[in-house]
Formats: structure tokens, sequence, C-alpha cells
């Protein structure tokens, strides 16, 4: 009876870490000394949210079969950091310059930062209405109960 609740509140606890995430590289998109590896300071690199399903579909396929519900939502099972390689801006001035006068950039793309940020809005935003026609669905068959 609770599976779309359970549903719809472990993909709202996903999105929300997705919009957090989202917002973190936002934030350091300027980040020049974001972790400090071998003796240098490298600049902040962009971290993505992975999700999957709780249960793979064949486990699905298979609960259904036997008339027995195993839905579960999704689950994150991690936050990697995007690999590919800094940007490099001309800056003679900046502190972090190597001699050349080149300063590494973070990897974040603020038009696909704010794309993601605002897909894991809209999913977010579908998730609470679900929740809620669930919740509302609920109500009305205890309501016929009585």
């Amino acid at each position: 009876m609770f599976d779309s609740l359970n549903i719809s509140a472990s993909a709202l606890t996903a999105q929300r870490l997705r919009m957090d995430v989202t917002s973190s590289n936002i934030a350091n998109a300027q980040t020049t000394r974001g972790t400090f590896v071998d003796g240098k300071w490298e600049p902040y690199r962009r971290k993505m949210v992975v999700m999957e399903p709780r249960e793979k579909f064949n486990q699905i396929l298979q609960g259904e079969l036997q008339k027995q519900s195993t839905l579960q939502g999704v689950r994150v099972t991690g936050i990697v950091e995007d690999q590919t390689p800094f940007k490099t801006v001309y800056d003679p001035s900046n502190p972090d310059a190597d001699a050349d006068g080149n300063v590494k950039m973070p990897n974040v793309d603020l038009s696909k930062e704010m794309v993601d940020l605002l897909a894991a809005s809209r999913s977010y935003e579908a998730n609470v209405t679900a929740f809620n026609t669930g919740k509302s669905m609920m109500l009305k068959a205890l309501e016929l109960g009585q």
C-alpha cells in the first residue's frame, strides 16, 4: 500500500542531493584552489551524483509474476568527480598562474549545471506531485471505509 509513497520519497531524497551537488558546482565554478594534490593546488573538480534503481528489472518482473511487490525506488550509489580536463585561462596577474601566465580553472560549465539543476528541480516537483496524489488516494480510500 505504501510502495508509491516510498518510491516517491526515495526519488525526492536523491533529487535533493543532486540539487545540492549541482549548487556546490556552481558555487565553486571559479575556485582555483579546490584540492591539495602532490604538494600543489588543483582547481575544483565538477561532481556528479550517480543513481540506480534499488531493484533490477528482472527482480521486479519476477516479483510481479509471483504477485509480490518488490518496488523500492532509487538510491544514490555515489558522488563522482568529472575527469574532463581543466580549462586554461591566460591571466598572468593571477597568483595561481604558471610561468607562462596560464591559470587552470575548474571543469565546471555553468550552462550545463543550470540545465542539470533545472532537470533535478522538475523531477523533484514531479515526485512531490506523485507523493501527494498517492497520499490523497489513500485518504479517500480510508473515507470509503467509514
